[in-house]
């Protein structure tokens, strides 16, 4: 057995760190942890404009912990009126790193995203031209298609015809959840990638439902069936490098997921590193763990790799039942509770 584990510093590929008094709350178990994130744009407003993402840029910057070196990578996003020449200067002058495409609906704060990709063919042209990233929600919101088929249709209704009609369009698939995704991704070329969350690896839909309704195991995408998990653990200890690590940790408050209407998102944050740990670990794969964590994602976007290391020890931890908000709520981590197997501990 592997008693620990040192590997190259990872990155966040995908994270939502919200603002204000949350983004204060939340941003340290990522800064502990990545040396860099790609931060999600669906604020409200929405980062859509230079001046936005700078903004924000600055607030995380003034929200880190002292002396924690992290940097955080901003998108851009996408409305079906987006200005092809902001994006573009956005890119050109290392403000945007990415642009996101929400379908309008799809999870929460899309209301403004696309409703008809072929609404912002002007942006994906130049994106294409310019080797931008165009990081993908991948679901149909179309409410006669069944809500564990969404993905699969996206898939065959608009990221293949799109990739057919610009073969040359850098694309993260994010937060893949099913057969098919692993499966188109592999298929598509090195020009297309994907992030694999750590509770899509380690849950199946029947997880929302043990006991009771389980609301904090409520996520967009949503978890599917089993094999549909075990396709990606598969992608993700393979060693391929179009899968990489990308956390989708998307906090609420309790209040917001305990309700008649609750909010769709898992924090895992906390813990992110310790949970893909277990599931390599169950892979028989620690040795690949570096690489889906620390070297695909930054061969995919250009970047350097950290240079600094992070340690994994196998000794047992318990999760917090609950993260404190400042103004008296609370957010509940994914497992929480819950004992694992694995600690960060440098």
């Amino acid at each position: 057995m592997i008693k620990s584990l040192t590997i190259r510093q990872p990155d966040d590929w995908h994270l939502h760190l919200r603002d204000g008094a949350a983004l204060k709350t939340v941003l340290p178990f990522t800064a502990h942890q990545f040396g860099r994130a790609i931060v999600m744009p669906n604020l409200t407003p929405a980062i859509t404009t230079l001046d936005a993402a700078i903004a924000y840029r600055d607030r995380i910057l003034a929200a880190l912990p002292p002396a924690v070196d992290f940097k955080p990578l901003m998108t851009a996003y996408l409305t079906n009126g987006t200005d092809p020449d902001v994006i573009a200067e956005g890119f050109r002058d290392g403000v945007f790193v990415a642009a996101k495409l929400y379908p309008a609906h799809a999870t929460t704060n899309s209301a403004a995203g696309v409703t008809d990709i072929r609404n912002i063919d002007r942006v994906l042209e130049l994106m294409a031209d310019i080797g931008m990233p165009l990081l993908v929600h991948g679901e149909v919101t179309d409410p006669a298609v069944d809500i564990f088929d969404r993905e699969a249709v996206f898939i065959d209704t608009v990221l293949i015809p799109l990739t057919e009609r610009l073969p040359t369009l850098r694309i993260v698939f994010e937060h893949a959840t099913t057969e098919h995704a692993v499966q188109f991704v592999r298929e598509a070329g090195a020009h297309i990638g994907a992030t694999i969350t750590p509770h899509h690896l380690l849950l199946n839909r029947n997880a929302m439902f043990q006991g009771g309704i389980r609301p904090h195991h409520y996520c967009l995408p949503i978890v599917k069936r089993e094999h549909h998990r075990l396709a990606l653990v598969e992608a993700a200890t393979s060693g391929d490098p179009h899968f990489f690590l990308g956390t989708d940790s998307a906090p609420h408050a309790v209040s917001a997921k305990e309700t008649a209407c609750g909010c769709a998102g898992i924090f895992n944050a906390p813990t992110a590193m310790e949970l893909y740990a277990e599931v390599f670990d169950a892979a028989n794969a620690l040795d690949r763990l570096e690489a889906f964590a620390s070297l695909h994602g930054p061969r995919f976007y250009g970047l350097p790799v950290n240079e600094r290391t992070i340690t994994l020890e196998h000794s047992s931890q318990i999760v917090p039942n609950a993260v404190a908000l400042p103004d008296g709520g609370e957010i509940r981590p994914f497992r929480a509770g819950e004992t694992l197997a694995w600690r960060l501990v440098a």
